[in-house]
This record gives structure tokens, C-alpha cells and sequence, in this order.
């Protein structure tokens, strides 16, 4: 086939940084979404607890702070990277781009579709997936020099609007009837409580069919955020079509940039946003203040992203460090982001170990801690003797239409010497 002179990346051609990357993306998505996995998703509103105390407190403020909005983002710069580089790659092989990449993104929404209902409602692959195909449609030929200005405009462009309607609120106050916020919150309230009972409670079956009601009820709502993934895609191509990542002594003043001056502007956003309204609730009667506070969150959110991807390109351009340890995990990232929702959901829900709302913020977090070693154990193990992690072997034969090997070759013996 065609398909087959186009080979999978070895180590050396790689862009270490990127598989560095989403291992640190795993963690962080998996400190965030624990304390979804114990609570209902509808009406959930994210932010502090201000009710928790001592240590529980600091680690949520901890998480909210520098994780929440931070890893999502970086997953996301980093599948726009991964555009980049196999459209690279294609066309140096000389082969189909468009075709490869659609097969590629329509494996990844069968996936994200499969998690969504079969697993957990919080799924984030099919939004991935949708704003992969935007990214093909409109910016595949896109020239280079002002991709960075399209991915700032269609992150912001939620961030702004969210801005105005804070604004208009202020100005002329709630027009919503009184009667028809009632009946939301009742509407909200009822469909928590199904939740609640179907997952803490419920079989496997039931927690399906809350799933895709879930679905049915929330998916268009899901789409209004999809101008913020896509430019964060958008960017994520950028920098890779301009080699930040593969040449980065070249672009060190843009990298000490992102990590000195953007993301601690993002951290002094954010802390305004927490100002603002710890627990913004977009649904109560303080929305006005809650939007404010969103929207700058989502603002300084991606700002510190890239602070933290230019800090982890400038340590690795360093040399070999303890950050490669991730990398293992980043190169099978599907796998282990599936792993995390299986193993999240089977503790809390009644299916599983049933321990819904048992688990405080700091056993969350240890099992989180715990459970991500045993990943990067794992990873360690099945990379030293595989080219891909099982999800992402199925996923590129789906694209490639074909099986490729999984296996590695053992290494070649040296040649004996000549006899005497």
C-alpha cells in the first residue's frame, strides 16, 4: 500500500519536548477531572471549595490555581502540533495529506464517542475531533506568518464575549423572568439528583443511560467552546511550523518570553479572576461576577500554559533532565487518558468500588498521584517493548489501513570478528 512508505517517527526524528509535554498534560487533566468523576456534571461549577479547611483547602486552591484551564489547553496546543508535524511528514513522503488525516480524526471521533457514552460523560476526544476537521477545512493551507494572530483571536473571541455579556448583565441587569430562571434551577436540580443516583447507586446500565442523556442534553452546549480549542490548534501549529519545539535555541527570547513574562502575567490574571468570585456559578444569581471571573480564568489559563510548555522546552534544551521521565506516558497519552477515566470511574462509581463522595480533595489527589506512577511505570515497561500504546496502534492502523508492527525489533547483534 501507499500508505506504508510513510513510517512512524523513530526516536531520533521525534520531537522529544512534545512527548514530555503530554505526559505533564496527563497529569495535570487528571488532577482536574477527579473531582469530576465524584461529582455530577451537570450545573457543576468550577472553581474553591471554601468550605474545605486545612490541607484539603490549599490543594484545592493549589489545582484551581495552576492546573485548572492549564492542561486542557496544552493537550490541545499539542494535537494541533501533532497536525502540523504529520502534514509534514505526509508531504515530504509525497502522500495524501487530507485523506490520511480525515481517517485519522474520524478513528479519533469513534473513540471520543465510545468514552463519552460507554465510559465517561466528561469526555473531551470528541471536541477534539469536530475542531480537528475545522482545522483541516480552514487552515491546512494556510500560510505560516499569521497563524499565531488566528489562534489569540478565536481563543479570545470566548473570552471576550463571555466579557460582554458580563457587561450588558451589569449594565441592564438579568432579563431572564423570574419564573424561567425557577424553572431552569429546577430543571438543573432534578437532572444533579439523577445523576447522583445513577452513578453513586446505579448499575453499569443505568450509569450508560445517564451518559446519554447527558449527551443528548449537553452536546450543542459543548460547541460553543470549540473557536477556543480550535485556536488553541492553531497555534499549536504555528509553533511547530515555525520549529519552536524542534529548534529551540533558535527561538530562545520568544521561549523566555512565554515562561517569564506571559505566564506570569496568566498567573496575575487568574488570581484576579479568584478575586473576582472563587466558585464562579454561571447559573446562580451572582452570574455577572461569575462571568468576569470565567473569562478572565480562561484568559490567564492559556497565558500559563505557555508558560509552562516555554519552561519545559528551555530545561530540556539543557540536556537529558528528570522532565524525560514523562515521556514514555506522552507517547501512548491516548491510552493513559482512557485508562484515567476507567480507573476514575470504577473507584467512584456504584458499578465499581461505589466510593462516591467518600473521598475527600486529598485522597483524591493521592489517588491520583498513585495511580499516575503506575501509568508511568507501565509506560516505561510497554515502550521499552513496543512502538505504540495499544489504543494508538489501533488508531493508526484505523488511519493507515493496515496493521502496523507493534513489536520492536530486537537489536542487531555486532558482527563477529573474522576468525584467525
Amino acid at each position: 500500500m501507499q500508505q506504508a512508505r510513510m513510517a512512524p517517527i523513530g526516536a531520533a526524528a521525534r520531537i522529544a519536548s512534545m512527548d514530555v509535554l503530554r505526559g505533564l498534560a496527563l497529569l495535570g487533566i487528571f488532577l482536574v477531572n477527579v473531582a469530576w468523576f465524584t461529582a455530577p456534571l451537570v450545573g457543576h461549577a468550577e472553581g474553591i471549595d471554601l468550605e474545605l479547611q486545612g490541607p484539603a483547602l490549599w490543594l484545592d486552591v493549589a489545582i484551581y490555581v495552576f492546573a485548572s484551564s492549564k492542561f486542557w489547553t496544552l493537550f490541545s496546543l499539542l494535537f494541533g502540533m501533532g497536525f502540523a508535524v504529520m502534514q509534514a511528514r505526509a508531504e515530504a513522503s509525497g502522500l495524501p495529506f487530507t485523506g490520511l488525516y480525515l481517517r485519522r480524526t474520524s478513528g479519533l471521533l469513534l473513540i471520543g464517542g465510545l468514552h463519552a457514552c460507554l465510559v465517561w460523560s466528561g469526555d473531551i476526544l470528541v471536541a477534539y475531533a469536530l475542531t480537528a476537521f475545522a482545522l483541516l477545512l480552514l487552515f491546512r493551507r494556510a500560510p505560516t506568518t499569521g497563524l499565531w494572530a488566528w489562534g489569540i483571536a478565536l481563543y479570545m473571541s470566548i473570552v471576550v464575549l463571555l466579557m460582554l455579556v458580563a457587561l450588558l448583565l451589569g449594565l441592564l441587569g438579568d432579563a431572564a423572568a423570574p419564573d424561567d430562571a425557577a424553572r431552569r434551577a429546577a430543571e438543573t436540580l432534578a437532572l444533579r439528583q439523577q445523576e447522583v443516583a445513577a452513578y453513586s447507586r446505579g448499575s453499569y446500565l443505568d450509569a450508560t443511560h445517564m451518559r446519554l442523556r447527558f449527551q443528548q442534553a449537553y452536546f450543542f452546549n459543548s460547541l460553543f467552546l470549540l473557536p477556543m480549542t480550535l485556536g488553541l490548534f492553531v497555534f499549536g501549529t504555528w509553533l511547530v511550523r515555525r520549529g519552536v519545539l524542534a529548534r529551540p535555541a533558535e527561538h530562545r527570547r520568544l521561549l523566555h518570553a512565554m515562561a517569564w513574562a506571559i505566564g506570569p502575567l496568566g498567573l496575575a490574571v487568574t488570581l484576579l479572576g479568584i478575586a473576582i468570585d472563587p466558585r464562579p456559578d454561571l447559573e446562580g444569581p451572582g452570574s455577572v461576577g461569575a462571568l468576569w471571573a470565567s473569562s478572565l480564568h480562561m484568559a490567564g489559563g492559556a497565558m500559563m500554559t505557555l508558560g509552562y510548555l516555554g519552561i519545559v522546552v528551555l530545561v530540556l534544551e539543557r540536556g537529558p533532565g528528570g522532565l524525560r521521565v514523562l515521556a514514555p506516558a506522552g507517547r501512548m497519552a491516548l491510552t493513559l487518558y482512557l485508562m484515567q477515566s476507567l480507573v476514575g470511574t470504577w473507584v467512584f462509581y456504584g458499578h465499581g468500588l461505589g466510593l462516591w463522595g467518600q473521598v475527600g480533595r486529598v485522597g483524591q489527589v493521592v489517588l491520583v498521584l498513585s495511580v499516575f506512577a503506575a501509568q508511568l511505570a507501565f509506560a516505561h515497561l510497554w515502550m521499552a517493548r513496543f512502538r505504540h500504546g495499544p489504543v494508538e496502534w489501533l488508531w493508526r492502523a484505523f488511519t493507515y489501513l493496515e496493521w502496523p508492527p507493534l513489536r520492536r525489533s530486537p537489536p542487531t547483534p555486532p558482527p563477529l570478528p573474522p576468525n584467525p
